[in-house]
């Protein structure tokens, strides 16, 4: 193994220093319980408040209309299930609007909401993975409580035009929810100007802990709470709070918000380097949306090869990477991201996504575009599909230009 490179920030995130260094008091001298009345307990409740602080400002959003949870996944079912079991929806509100391309949190939560007498409508995305607006506008009914459409997409980075999605589901009447896990620290959002009414993010997304993550729920938003207990969070999130872990959350946000301007443009000249040139490879493109896309995202279809092997051979080569999505590992269906743009089965087999993040550099870059040439090249001479289609066969066509 000549170097290792980590390029699979989309499906976690190395702990930064600053991050470490906030957590490492809370790891060990300070370990009151939050809810305590004595002296410790206090201290430890303040940073659990100034970490709601630093999450809010990241957002444009007040500190009280932050709920911490265990991670994106658990906001995601807090925001839609605590919406539509609450006791204060009307009865009739039982249909729920999101996409074919959201993160399995939100897919399979609505699964099961169908499978207890819900109905969802799930909206179809370009070969991008944009949804259509007209579409949206016309699915919701005086029966629909919640649009819940992802702010950036976790395969191919695709960004959805947010503020225009709230602006339809205000006028028709219903809540908007929007899973930001891959869009917060990576974009900019301001829940008020865009007219969000509640979002999910997770920590170890943007360089902070595993087993963290926050839902923004706004005012006047009434949720039934999943967890029953002690009535932490503001009764909606029992469980003695995880100190450590907020405080590290709260630093990556603060670390984010004030170096956004510096580290996306130079995490997107990364990104634009290695799509330049690893579209270079015969039979290979670019998924999802080249310009609104996320900065560090780049997902390929490379034909005549197993997005399985491919990954494998990189990792041979110290490259960490991933083929579909990352919270599906085990399955050798295609990705339903890749299938819902329009993208023939054989040709969703032979995906790569590669997400970059500020502690990458251009040496990794150049070295993940080497190995993926060598690998692929290894691969086609291997595959007797690749031989066909070198003898003549014509290439699929991947999309309509």
């Amino acid at each position: 193994m000549e170097r290792i490179v980590y390029s699979d920030n989309a499906a976690t995130t190395p702990i930064s220093k600053n991050v470490y260094e906030a957590m490492i008091p809370y790891l060990t001298d300070r370990y009151g319980n939050p809810s305590s009345l004595y002296a410790r307990g206090r201290e430890e409740k303040k940073a659990v408040d100034q970490a709601r602080i630093y999450t809010a400002e990241i957002i444009n959003a007040d500190p009280s209309e932050i709920i911490f949870t265990s991670g994106g996944s658990e906001a995601d079912n807090l925001a839609i299930k605590g919406l539509l079991f609450s006791r204060q929806l009307p009865k009739n509100k039982k249909h729920i609007i999101t996409s074919k391309i959201e993160h399995h949190a939100i897919l399979h939560t609505c699964e099961f909401l169908e499978r207890i007498g819900y109905t969802v409508t799930y909206l179809d995305v370009d070969n991008q993975g944009h949804i259509d607006l007209e579409q949206l506008e016309n699915a919701i009914t005086d029966d629909t409580a919640l649009v819940s459409v992802m702010a950036a997409n976790n395969e191919i980075g695709t960004i959805q035009d947010l503020k225009a999605i709230a602006d339809i589901c205000h006028k028709k009447g219903t809540l908007f929810h929007t899973d930001a896990v891959q869009a917060v620290g990576h974009m900019k959002l301001d829940v008020k100007e865009m007219g969000i009414d509640m979002l999910s993010m997770a920590s170890h997304k943007v360089r902070g802990p595993k087993g963290v993550g926050a839902l923004y729920c706004r005012k006047g938003i009434i949720l039934e709470p999943l967890i029953h207990g002690g009535g932490q969070e503001r009764g909606l999130r029992s469980g003695t709070e995880n100190v450590a872990g907020i405080v590290g959350f709260g630093e990556a946000l603060r670390y984010a918000k004030e170096n956004m301007d510096e580290y996306l443009p130079y995490v997107k000249s990364l990104t634009d380097h290695l799509i330049e040139e690893v579209t270079k490879i015969p039979y290979t493109q670019l998924t999802g949306d080249p310009v609104n896309r996320l900065p560090g995202t780049a997902s390929f279809v490379i034909e005549c090869i197993e997005g399985e092997s491919l990954i494998l051979l990189l990792d041979l080569n110290g490259i960490a990477t991933s083929t579909g999505s990352a919270c599906s590992t085990g399955s050798l269906d295609p990705s339903h991201v890749l299938m819902s743009i329009g993208l023939p089965h054989e040709i969703a087999h032979g995906s790569l996504r590669v997400t970059l993040g500020e502690q990458n550099t251009m040496e990794d870059v150049d070295y993940i575009i080497e190995k993926i040439n060598a690998v692929v090249t290894r691969l086609r001479d291997m595959s007797p599909v690749w031989e066909e289609k070198m003898n003549g066969q014509p290439s699929l066509k991947l999309f309509d230009k």
